[in-house]
């Protein structure tokens, strides 16, 4: 080998451990640093046109990388965010439920209204145990309207937090777009992307949170995203994602739809619909479950229209009419075993049978709240109380709920908002089950993507002093080729 052959190899082998010196360093400086995988330096021999070796090159940077580990968490991260956001609106639901001792459920205020009227049963000429009855009776009233409202809260919530996705998803695609270019212009003039890569995996990990998503990566090193029902997000230009956020929400209103590129993906009209992600999650608590809770405290509400219903007394055949409990479209009664959507939230009391109202309390004992043929106790007596035991019974009477609220269409009044009760505590405990479950899925995921791509700082000390080594040895090469050609130029004088 000539002294020219041996100084290229050596100054050849400093410049490629240079360059891994960097690297290393660049590798310490990210290990703390999420989304960041490991660059190793690629080193290729030089060798010469006569066929013989002259040192190394480097031939770029390349990241660790573990393309079924990072999919497996982009899946489980959508799935994680879809059940956390579902397990979020049950928690505000269980409000409605509360505290056992506090009697703050439907099911137990109906209880606290069953013994006020029993009491008031037991002695009907007592305007006091009347008086309770009165109250109790609004308390329920107010209890149902009280958690409509919450219901409601939670719907008008979801979509305002649906609306917040739907623009961070936007975000991040012109994020992934941005970077997308960068990567494919830097694969084509070999410029070192791996930070870019890096960049763009955070991005999509990020995207993945909000909606379902699979990816499949171009020749050129772009990427292609889909949702998971398989509509396309992004194709070298990020697609619109859109929404109509709703101001406000009552039992009747229907939540608006999020198309992608006009094509709906959420909704009854949606053929490929997303399956996981926040936007899932989100759509699922606003359009399902508190809409099947709402049901459910609707049907409360025209049982207890029913149960406590004034029959024609006069014989004249006349159609059953509203009595205590009361709604908007009274006199007339709700349609039987039909949800009316919204009642619970329309509820109230008879102003006939309320002082405040200009009511009297003894319409509670009587009847009568829909003129003399509804009266009951013509005579006026006292001691009456076939009218109140008749309530008791009423609450404890096996009637028909509409089937398609979630639960058993025949019960009891009180025995279908315990029911309910017991369809939201499930809901809740099973919906908080699923996060823990799948948090520890996305947590090992992610750590069995880091042991393969992320950086291990005793590996990279070690190698450090590999490459210093390798540094000296090079350099001492150099200074023997450098001695060597002062003993030529020495002999040459």
């Amino acid at each position: 080998m000539s002294l020219s052959v041996a100084l290229k190899v050596a100054q050849s082998a400093l410049s490629a451990r240079q360059t891994e010196t960097a690297t290393v360093s660049r590798n310490i400086a990210g290990a703390q640093e999420a989304g960041y995988s490991r660059k190793t330096v690629l080193l290729s021999t030089v060798v010469s046109e006569g066929g013989h070796t002259g040192g190394v090159r480097s031939d770029g940077i390349r990241r660790t990388t573990d393309t079924a580990l990072y999919s497996s968490l982009l899946r489980s991260t959508s799935r994680a965010t879809s059940q956390d956001a579902v397990a979020a609106g049950l928690e505000k639901l269980e409000r409605t439920v509360g505290n056992t001792e506090l009697k703050r459920s439907p099911a137990a205020q109906l209880g606290t209204l069953e013994t006020a009227i029993q009491n008031y049963a037991s002695d009907p000429g007592n305007s006091i145990l009347a008086q309770t009855m009165l109250g109790a009776a609004k308390d329920t009233v107010q209890l149902l309207n009280e958690y409509t409202g919450l219901v409601q809260g939670v719907r008008a919530e979801a979509d305002a937090d649906i609306n917040s996705s739907v623009g961070r998803i936007n975000e991040l695609l012109g994020q992934v777009e941005r970077l997308n270019g960068v990567i494919v212009k830097g694969g084509q003039s070999g410029a070192d992307i791996t930070d870019a890569l890096d960049a763009r995996d955070k991005a999509l990990h990020a995207l993945s949170e909000e909606i379902g998503i699979s990816t499949l990566t171009a020749p050129d090193g772009g990427v292609v995203i889909y949702t998971d029902s398989g509509v396309t997000l992004f194709e070298t230009t990020a697609r619109t994602v859109s929404f109509a956020p709703t101001n406000t929400f009552n039992a009747a209103t229907t939540g608006n739809a999020i198309y992608i590129d006009g094509v709906p993906v959420t909704g009854p009209s949606a053929i490929m619909p997303i399956g996981n992600g926040r936007l899932h999650g989100l759509t699922q608590l606003r359009d399902q479950t508190a809409v099947t809770y709402q049901s459910q405290l609707d049907e409360v509400a025209r049982g207890l229209i029913e149960a406590f219903a004034e029959k024609d007394q006069s014989g004249g055949g006349g159609p059953d009419l509203a009595g205590l409990f009361t709604y908007s479209g009274g006199p007339a009664l709700p349609a039987t075993a039909t949800l009316s959507a919204g009642l619970a939230g329309d509820i109230r009391i008879n102003a006939s049978a309320d002082p405040d109202q200009g009511g009297s309390l003894e319409r509670l004992r009587d009847g009568g709240m829909n003129g003399a043929a509804y009266d009951y106790n013509p005579a006026n007596n006292a001691g009456y109380a076939t009218r109140i035991q008749d309530n008791v019974s009423a609450l404890n009477a096996q009637r028909v709920f509409d089937g398609g609220v979630g639960l058993d269409p025949t019960d009891t009044l009180k025995g279908f908002a315990g029911s309910s009760v017991s369809w939201l505590q499930a809901a809740r405990k099973s919906s908080a089950a699923d996060v823990e479950v799948q948090s520890v899925i996305v947590t090992r995921t992610a750590d069995a993507l880091s042991n393969v791509t992320g950086v291990n700082l005793d590996e990279e000390m070690t190698l450090l002093l590999d490459i210093e080594r390798a540094y000296g040895a090079a350099a001492k090469l150099i200074s023997a080729v450098d001695r060597m050609l002062d003993d030529l130029l020495s002999a040459a004088r």
